[in-house]
């Protein structure tokens, strides 16, 4: 229950502000909310967790215990510094008004962002990945759903950035003490 609870939270705190809302924000602005786009962005999210928990969980079911704790701070380490950096989205242009051209921007972006390396991390360490996955899907679509409601445009008005900073240093200081205690740890 705990790795549900904080993977949904986590991912859904990281996600405010990411790249795939905002991206889903600004189309939602532009076409004016169509439920097509929220059932794009939700089935993108689901999928882009699925796919990172299952990579935590095979990869570190191969690792030996401090290694797989190691891979578990790069990851939040690698979340931290996706964090800082400023989401500058281009205004759209009419090919990209296609909800399947649409999906495949939201689905890779989504496979480099911090929210995923955090679902990736939490599976590396979760006894049962499946909730993990279930938690991390439901967290990015809560963090669609939010963009697709609000729009661009309102999402503008928040200090996004800044909540982003600031969790990036906290996840980078996580990082930081998982990694000493995965170097220093005795088994």
């Amino acid at each position: 229950m705990d790795a549900f609870m904080f993977t949904l939270l986590l991912t859904f705190i990281i996600a405010l502000g990411g790249r795939d809302q905002m991206i889903i924000a600004q189309f939602s602005d532009e076409l004016e909310r169509t439920n097509g786009l929220l059932i794009l962005g939700l089935a993108c999210a689901a999928a882009s967790a699925a796919v990172m928990a299952y990579a935590g969980w095979t990869i570190a079911a191969i690792l030996p215990a401090r290694a797989a704790n190691m891979l578990v701070a790069i990851a939040i380490a690698f979340a931290g510094l996706e964090l800082f950096w400023r989401i500058k989205l281009k205004p759209m242009k009419e090919p990209t008004r296609s909800h399947i051209a649409i999906g495949v921007v939201v689905l890779f972006r989504q496979f480099g962002d911090a929210a995923r390396f955090v679902i990736f991390a939490f599976a590396a360490q979760a006894v049962y990945p499946v909730v993990t996955i279930i938690g991390g899907a439901l967290g990015g679509m809560a963090a669609i759903a939010v963009g697709w409601g609000l729009g661009k445009a309102k999402l503008d008005r928040y200090p996004l950035h800044y909540i982003r900073i600031s969790i990036g240093v906290c996840l980078i200081v996580a990082a930081l003490f998982i990694g000493l205690n995965a170097r220093f740890a005795t088994l």
